[in-house]
C-alpha cells in the first residue's frame, strides 16, 4: 500500500520497533542503504558485494563477484546519484564501481554518460587504486564520486582524486594536532641538543594513527578526521591543510558520525562513551577560531560497562542508534538526542551486532551479525486498514448488532440529486501533477539510477 492509505499514526513513527526481515547470502560484514533507500549493498567476506533490491523485500539484484576484492569487505559508500559505489578492501585496494554496467549483455546499448575507459571495456570496476597496507575505511565525497578518503592500517590517512585514470593523485592528509604541532616547532628553534632528542622522543611516542575520516555532508567541505590519541582533526577539503584540532577524549577514536543536516556529531572512542558534539555553523562561519565544539550529551552503559562497535543517526538527528560489543549481549539501543535519554532496546537477533545503518527515506535499521553474517532488518510494521481503500467500510473488532439510520433508505427527489451530481462535476480533481513529498516528508522528486536487471541469470533468483 501507499504511506498515504497507511495509519498516519504509524506512518509518523520515527525510529523503527520490529525486527521485520533477515537478509542472509553470504557472510555480511559491512552495509550500507543508498541514499533514496531502494536499494542496499552488502560487503561479504570473500570480497564481493551483494546488492538487495528494498522495493521487492529484499530481493538480490545484483551479484558483484567480477573483479572484485579477494579479502573481507571494510566500507561502502554510495555516491548520492545511486550510480556508482565505492568499496575498500583489506586486500588493500579502493575500487568505484559504475552499477550501469552489470547485469547487461554484450548487446545492450550503453549510457551516453558512462565513464569511457578503453582498457576496461565492460568492467563495472571503472577506478582502482592499491595502497601499501589494508585500508581501515573510506568516505566518498558528496558532490564528486571520484574524490574520497581512506584511513590507512599503520600509515597517514590519505585524500584521492581518481577524475583522471592515468594520473590519480593521492595526497597525505595531516595527523599531528596544531597544538602539538606549534609545541614541536618551538623546541625546533632551540639549538640545544636536549631538545632535539626530545623531539625525536615526542615523535616517536607521540605518533597519532587516524582510524576514521568523513566529508561534512552536503558540500563536502571539510574532512573530520579521529585518531588513536583521542584528537579530532578538521581539514579543508579545497587545500587540504589542517586548520582546527580539539582534544576529545584520552582513548582511541573507532566512529566518527555526522549527521545528514550537519549539525550534530557523534564520536565512539574505545572508554565506552559515546558522545554528542553540536557543531558549529561550518558554512557561514569559516573563522575556525570562533569554532566552539561542546559536548552536548554522553552515552554509555553504566550497568554492564558495554562498548559500542558502530554508531549513526536518523535523517534529522533526533535519534542515535548503537550496536553493542560481546557475546553478552544482542541488541541495538537507540536514545533520544535532545534529552539524551534511553527510548528503546531493539531485540530479535540471537549474535552479536557489528555493523548499523539507518534507511532514511524507509524509517528501517539494518545490523550485520557477527557470527552467521546476516543481515537484520528492523522496521515499522503497518496494520492492514482496508477503509482507505473504501471509505465507506467500517472496521470492528467483533459483531454488533446493526441499528438503521433514519433516512438510510428514504427517496432521494431526483431533482436534488442531479443538483449534487452537478456540483460534484464542478470540482477540479488534479490527477496530472506529481506529489513532491511523501508521507514522512521526503523529496520524492530526486531522480535516482535505477540499476538494470538481469532476468536470465539464475543464480540471483534462487
Amino acid at each position: 500500500m501507499n504511506l498515504s492509505l497507511q495509519d498516519p499514526f504509524a506512518v509518523a513513527k520515527e525510529y523503527p520497533e520490529t525486527l521485520v526481515n533477515t537478509l542472509q547470502y553470504g557472510h555480511s560484514v559491512i552495509i550500507q542503504f543508498s541514499h533514496k533507500g531502494d536499494y542496499l549493498a552488502s560487503g561479504l567476506s570473500d570480497g564481493s558485494i551483494i546488492i538487495y533490491d528494498l522495493i521487492s523485500n529484499g530481493g538480490v539484484i545484483a551479484h558483484l563477484n567480477d573483479d572484485c576484492h579477494i579479502r573481507p569487505i571494510t566500507s561502502i559508500n554510495w555516491s548520492k546519484c545511486g550510480r556508482y559505489l565505492l568499496t575498500s578492501s583489506q586486500d588493500w585496494y579502493v575500487k568505484l564501481w559504475d552499477l550501469n554496467r552489470i547485469n547487461r549483455n554484450d548487446d545492450d546499448e550503453r549510457d551516453d554518460n558512462e565513464v569511457d575507459d578503453d582498457d576496461d571495456e565492460g568492467s563495472p570496476v571503472i577506478r582502482s587504486v592499491k595502497f601499501d597496507g589494508p585500508i581501515w575505511m573510506t568516505s566518498i565525497h558528496p558532490t564528486d564520486y571520484f574524490k574520497f578518503t581512506a584511513s590507512l592500517f599503520d600509515d597517514s590517512p590519505v585524500f584521492v582524486d581518481m577524475t583522471d585514470k592515468d594520473d590519480i593523485k593521492i595526497t597525505r592528509l595531516q595527523t599531528t594536532p596544531l597544538p602539538e604541532q606549534q609545541e614541536i616547532e618551538a623546541a625546533e628553534g632551540g639549538d640545544n641538543e636536549a631538545d632535539e632528542e626530545d623531539i625525536k622522543r615526542r615523535k616517536k611516542n607521540d605518533k597519532h594513527m587516524t582510524l576514521v575520516t568523513t566529508f561534512t555532508p552536503n558540500d563536502g567541505g571539510y574532512i573530520f578526521t579521529g585518531t588513536s590519541k583521542g584528537w579530532l582533526n578538521i581539514i579543508k577539503t579545497s587545500n587540504l591543510k589542517l586548520i582546527h584540532s580539539i582534544k576529545v577524549t584520552n582513548s582511541n577514536i573507532k566512529n566518527l558520525i555526522i549527521s545528514p543536516n550537519g549539525r550534530k556529531l557523534a564520536i565512539n572512542a574505545s572508554d565506552r562513551i559515546i558522545r554528542q558534539i553540536n557543531l558549529p555553523d561550518l558554512i557561514n562561519d569559516e573563522d575556525p577560531d570562533e569554532w566552539e565544539f561542546e559536548i552536548d550529551h554522553k552515552y554509555q552503559d553504566m550497568i554492564n560497562k558495554l562498548q559500542w562497535n558502530s554508531v549513526t543517526f536518523n535523517h534529522n538527528a533526533e535519534f542515535l542508534v548503537a550496536s553493542t560489543y560481546g557475546q553478552s549481549s544482542h541488541d541495538l539501543y537507540v536514545w533520544e538526542t535532545s534529552m539524551g535519554s534511553l527510548i528503546k532496546i531493539l531485540e530479535g537477533s540471537n549474535e552479536e551486532l557489528v555493523d548499523v545503518k539507518w534507511n532514511y527515506s524507509r524509517c528501517s535499521i539494518g545490523s550485520t551479525g557477527l557470527d552467521s553474517g546476516a543481515i537484520y532488518i528492523w522496521s515499522i510494521q503497518f496494520p492492514q486498514k482496508w477503509s482507505s481503500l473504501a471509505p465507506d467500510f467500517v472496521e470492528i473488532e467483533e459483531n454488533i448488532e446493526y441499528e438503521e439510520k433514519e433516512d438510510e433508505f428514504d427517496i432521494i427527489n431526483e431533482d436534488t440529486l442531479k443538483k449534487k451530481r452537478e456540483e460534484e462535476e464542478d470540482l477540479l480533481v488534479d490527477v496530472i501533477t506529481k506529489e513532491k513529498d511523501d508521507a514522512r516528508g521526503f523529496d520524492i522528486t530526486q531522480s535516482s539510477f535505477v540499476i538494470p536487471i538481469n532476468y536470465y541469470d539464475n543464480d540471483l533468483f534462487i
